[in-house]
């Protein structure tokens, strides 16, 4: 009994973070983890905050303590980096809870201010993040929408394709667009340095932005920096051969990470379930020039996830020369490999189907929620129930979805409300189409 009470904070917390679309399942490691970033009731009272942002009040009146000491603990977290505070035009100064994966157990790596045992972290991250199968099948979910997205490196796109690459789709669009930006250390090169297995790649080079960067270096776990840094921090890790993966979104991405395959759980993902899909990949797929390959396996070294082996030329006279073949099922469409090759034998087209990148963080999250069974827990958060402006905006995201989606979201929610909005929608939609046919068959 006096271990599960000594523990039970941070099963609160567990089972707090498995609401998110994309959960940190239960583990013992998971558990450990947790112990060396929050305080047993740090995590109980954590447990309790909404999904969305919050103020120190509300959670005053939750914790039953003054507001002086919400504000503190709330303070003390967001300066750990464990939890983000964002302050408005107007001097509010709200708080959030980021998601554990991109989110808190990023920023505890970004930190090094040495108020957490990074070496033993280091170690619990890697057996949680790349030995447990459990937290591999919840990255990779059962749904298609993904957190992450590798971005193209736009400047190896072919002059007559470059149209088709939208800003959303550019790195150095994001960071010109950004109204903040801030550069941290890399916390997965961070965390292999720590065990003694550090790359040669820049450590410093995950870039965040507004809100994030904001509260990131407002409590020195980030340095600010301007545009012009940031687009000379990703023209150098692209020149390191480091692939750019960023938020999932098309407007208001919150980070952009440069990438090595030695050290990103994403990219060691992407290489291990190919076939899942654990990551989003860019729009655009390599191809091989086979007459210009001179078989020197540069492509082979760079490509993050082994897309690319040299098989035989079959040359009678040359019997050990050797050409670059490509498997497009592995392909990210990053365009390391072509940036690489030296023959100019390697270039990038179009996929035959573009996908489909989520507006916002909104309505990411609520697709996935939708994919994963989950979006109950956003829209009856027992924290959220008084707050009509988060169920208005995800409200506002189901009804702009696909007939099928807002029919699974109904479903889920077990809503009539929610229910006689799907289907008020679907009659507006159905009378919209039939007032087209109809005048349609008035011009025949």
């Amino acid at each position: 009994m006096s271990y599960l009470s000594a523990h039970h904070g941070y099963q609160l917390l567990i089972d707090r973070l498995n609401r998110y679309p994309q959960g940190a399942p239960h583990s013992e490691l998971f558990m450990k983890i947790l112990a060396l970033l929050f305080t047993e009731k740090e995590a109980r009272l954590v447990s309790q905050v909404p999904f969305g942002p919050f103020s120190s009040a509300r959670m005053a009146l939750l914790w039953q303590v003054r507001e002086v000491e919400a504000a503190r603990i709330l303070d003390g977290l967001a300066d750990r980096a464990l939890m983000l505070d964002l302050e408005r035009d107007n001097g509010e100064k709200l708080y959030l809870l980021p998601p554990p994966l991109h989110g808190f157990l990023k920023y505890a790596l970004m930190r090094v201010k040495g108020d957490a045992s990074q070496e033993a972290l280091s170690e619990l991250l890697k057996q949680y993040l790349n030995v447990e199968d459990e937290f591999v099948k919840s990255l990779l979910g059962v749904g298609s929408t993904r957190l992450g997205r590798i971005m193209v490196d736009e400047e190896q796109v072919p002059s007559q394709q470059v149209t088709r690459v939208f800003d959303y789709e550019r790195s150095s669009a994001a960071i010109r667009a950004a109204r903040a930006i801030a550069v941290g250390t890399c916390a997965c090169r961070h965390r292999q340095i720590n065990l003694g297995r550090g790359c040669n790649a820049e450590l410093e080079t995950c870039l965040v932005f507004d809100s994030v960067a904001d509260s990131l270096v407002r409590h020195g776990n980030a340095r600010q920096i301007d545009a012009p840094e940031g687009l000379d921090i990703l023209q150098r890790s692209r020149e390191q051969g480091l692939v750019q993966f960023a938020e999932n979104t098309q407007n208001g991405i919150s980070f952009l990470c440069n990438c090595c395959s030695c050290c990103c759980d994403h990219l060691a993902a992407a290489r291990k379930f190919c076939h899942l899909r654990p990551v989003a990949t860019s729009n655009f797929l390599a191809r091989i020039k086979r007459d210009q390959c001179s078989g020197c396996g540069k492509c082979v070294d760079a490509c993050p996830v082994e897309a690319i082996g040299l098989v035989s030329a079959h040359d009678p006279l040359y019997r050990w020369q050797r050409r670059a073949v490509l498997a497009p099922a592995r392909c990210l469409g990053c365009g390391v490999c072509v940036r690489a090759c030296g023959d100019a034998a390697l270039f990038l087209v179009p996929r035959a189907e573009r996908l489909i990148t989520p507006v916002d963080s909104a309505h990411r999250a609520v697709q996935m929620a939708i994919e994963e069974g989950k979006l109950q827990h956003l829209v009856w958060d027992n924290q959220a129930l008084t707050s009509h402006r988060a169920l208005a905006a995800i409200l506002g995201v189901i009804l702009r979805l696909p007939s099928l989606q807002r029919s699974l979201a109904g479903s889920q929610l077990g809503s009539r409300y929610v229910d006689a909005l799907v289907r008020r929608q679907a009659t507006r939609v159905e009378r919209e189409l039939a007032m087209v046919e109809r005048a349609a068959r008035l011009r025949d």
